[in-house]
């Protein structure tokens, strides 16, 4: 029996529109600033909510009331809308 033609594959290449542009593959790494601004966004929400419970509502603002609350979360979650954006 005869043998049959092997046949060579075309290599792949994707449509121009899927391929990465140049500018993403070439994205720089985060400044150095962000991740030290985001762990101190950390601790210091974390502080004031500490400060604020051990003070029984008293400190840090005091005419503030539970709004403390909104501001030692929102420290945080502010932190890590910042490590989302670190490389």
């Amino acid at each position: 029996m005869p043998k049959s033609q092997v046949r060579k594959k075309k290599v792949y290449t994707p449509p121009t529109d899927v391929r990465p542009s140049a500018a993403q593959a070439a994205k720089k790494p985060s400044p150095i600033w962000l991740p030290i601004t985001a762990v101190a966004m950390i601790f210091a929400g974390i502080g004031w909510l500490v400060v604020y419970y051990l003070s029984e509502t008293a400190y840090p603002v005091e005419s503030w009331g539970y709004w403390n609350l909104a501001v030692g979360f929102g420290s945080m979650v502010a932190s890590l809308i910042l490590l989302s954006r670190w490389r």
